[in-house]
């Protein structure tokens, strides 16, 4: 992942608007450590920290058109731009000047306006400016997977950045960019160019389990093989459970050809270094080893403490910029594991974010009501997913310079897996019996011929990531939060903090952290919350939904 700043339309004297831009930007220089640039006009700036994933020789940005006179800042990968790029070249109207994925978005401009965003296939953040217009074009991937905020100065130039913390200071308002849509100049709207059928409201279709299944198997195997486009070494995120361990078994699959030429060639890094962090003894340790030895990965297995992990929680919700418990909790042990991976010389990963939401898999999907309602939560959580694993996800790796890239959030996956009929998804059978959480996804990728995987780990019920690296981590930040805060404190919190109150000592904490980095009401309000629906704990933690031990033979 990338950083990427743009400040547009400001009265500011050029001189000072560039030397603020450049001293902003470096806040985002953990994102992007391999190069940065700049493209300034009289009134706006653009500033681009890259991470150089694809195009290693020549894609630093912004990149320009022809003219020079339309420049482009871009957080992300665009997955289908081999495709974008020919049929641009075949217009006749455009040269390319670079390898760069995100080149084809400069001229889809040139071509189409604002009217483009919704052909682009990939995970992206980025600001487009028209030096000839004086227009501008903001947009950000369907789902949210990489971070964008907009914001507002006093002298009427908007703002945009990759993260928080570059527009703090000095916007009076600002917020968080809704994914699936993009933002212009010229309507100074925000227009939702992402409408799939079913979060505008459609019903799924019935269907048959065996129509459902190669459709849901082949479509996420072509969204991990999309995914593993890099000039550079990459590796997965394994943790041992269902959805990390799908994407490790795909890409051990197709690791030894080269993505880019379509499988012809061997590809620059063909063996795959899998990582894996816990607490020692940790249940994902155990499950992460087995799986590693069954694909024949290059595995890595690290180690954290608890007081290593509170020793860190001022610089986790530095980078975060949320003060949500299970956030937190979760993102601490991949915060760990993002800077060994970075020791080892890897720059991108695979992971298994956006599973959960798809499918029902938290444990308190067990207490769906029915298919209706199960299908409903779903989408709800696909919604805020930019506020929760995609924020943690993201800025957890992008700390320290790695990008990670999250197949299940493929547009054309989510697609086929929401067009299912919930009733394929519910944790019943047609029967009424109780079966496992993602039984659909298991069963598309049960094979007896060729395994994807042993049975123990495609049928092993769900860990929240905060429960697999330790059971006594969660405790340990409970334990640490009751002798931070006294029992006097905790019984002012409502005149600490009287808008979105802490209710436990652990969100007090948290929130007196995060005020200190990010004082002010904007601030606050760009954190959401992640609470399970159908529980009688406001804990998200797996251990206390009762499922995780009322289902722990199924």
């Amino acid at each position: 992942m990338c950083g990427i700043l743009a400040i547009l339309n400001s009265l500011e004297d050029p001189s000072k608007l560039r030397k603020k831009a450049l001293s902003l930007s470096s806040r985002l220089r953990h994102r992007g450590p391999d190069w940065n640039g700049i493209f300034q006009t009289k009134d706006s700036v653009l500033t681009h920290e890259r991470l150089a994933i694809v195009g290693l020789e020549n894609g630093a940005q912004p990149l320009l058109n022809e003219d020079e006179t339309i420049a482009l800042t871009v957080n992300g990968e665009i997955y289908n731009h081999e495709q974008l790029r020919e049929e641009l070249i075949a217009t006749g109207k455009h040269t390319f000047k670079t390898h760069s994925d995100c080149e084809p978005i400069l001229h889809l401009y040139e071509d189409k306006g604002d009217d483009f965003v919704h052909l682009l296939n990939g995970d992206f953040a980025f600001v487009v400016y028209d030096s000839k217009a004086n227009t501008f074009l903001a947009a950000r991937d369907p789902i949210g997977v990489v971070p964008l905020y907009i914001g507002w100065s006093k002298d009427g130039a908007v703002w945009f950045a990759s993260e928080m913390k570059a527009l703090k200071d000095d916007c009076y308002r600002f917020e968080a960019f809704p994914p699936g849509f993009y933002y212009s100049s010229k309507t100074k709207e925000f227009v939702r160019y992402y409408k799939p059928d079913w979060i505008m409201g459609a019903e799924p279709q019935p269907s048959t389990e065996e129509q459902v299944l190669p459709l849901i198997k082949d479509a996420f195997e072509k969204a991990v093989v999309s995914r593993m486009m890099s000039d550079v070494p990459y590796g997965v995120l394994l943790s041992g459970g269902l959805d990390s361990s799908l994407v490790a078994s795909i890409v051990s699959r197709h690791a030894e050809k080269r993505i880019e030429d379509h499988e012809q060639s061997r590809a620059w890094w063909p063996r795959i270094h899998s990582f894996c962090i816990g607490l020692k003894d940790a249940p994902d340790l155990k499950a992460a080893r087995e799986v590693a030895s069954f694909l024949g990965t290059v595995h890595h297995e690290y180690n954290f403490t608890v007081q290593e992990g509170i020793d860190a929680l001022s610089d986790v919700i530095k980078h975060l910029e949320t003060y949500d418990v299970t956030t937190i909790r979760a993102s601490t042990p991949m915060y760990f594991l993002s800077r060994k991976i970075k020791a080892m010389g890897v720059k991108m990963v695979l992971s298994g974010e956006g599973s959960d939401e798809i499918f029902g898999g938290y444990l308190y999907f067990h207490n769906a009501p029915d298919a209706n309602e199960f299908h409903s939560e779903c989408v709800r959580r696909i919604k805020a997913l930019h506020s929760f694993d995609c924020l943690r996800a993201n800025k957890s790796t992008a700390a320290w310079g790695v990008e990670v890239r999250v197949p299940f959030l493929d547009q054309g996956f989510l697609q086929t897996a929401m067009s299912v009929s919930p009733t394929h998804k519910v944790c019943t059978d047609a029967e009424g019996k109780k079966r496992m959480e993602k039984y659909i996804l298991r069963k598309a990728f049960e094979s007896k011929e060729k395994p994807y995987l042993p049975d123990s780990v495609l049928w092993r019920q769900k860990e929240q990531f905060s429960d697999g690296v330790g059971y006594s981590w969660i405790d340990g930040l409970k334990e640490y939060a009751e002798s931070e805060i006294t029992n006097e404190e905790f019984a002012k919190r409502e005149t600490y903090f009287p808008d979105d109150t802490p209710d436990t000592k652990e969100a007090f904490l948290y929130r007196r952290l995060f005020e200190q980095l990010f004082p002010g009401k904007e601030c606050r309000e760009t954190v959401q919350h992640w609470v399970p629906k159908w529980s009688t704990s406001t804990d998200a933690s797996g251990r206390a939904q009762k499922i995780h031990d009322q289902h722990k033979d199924i």
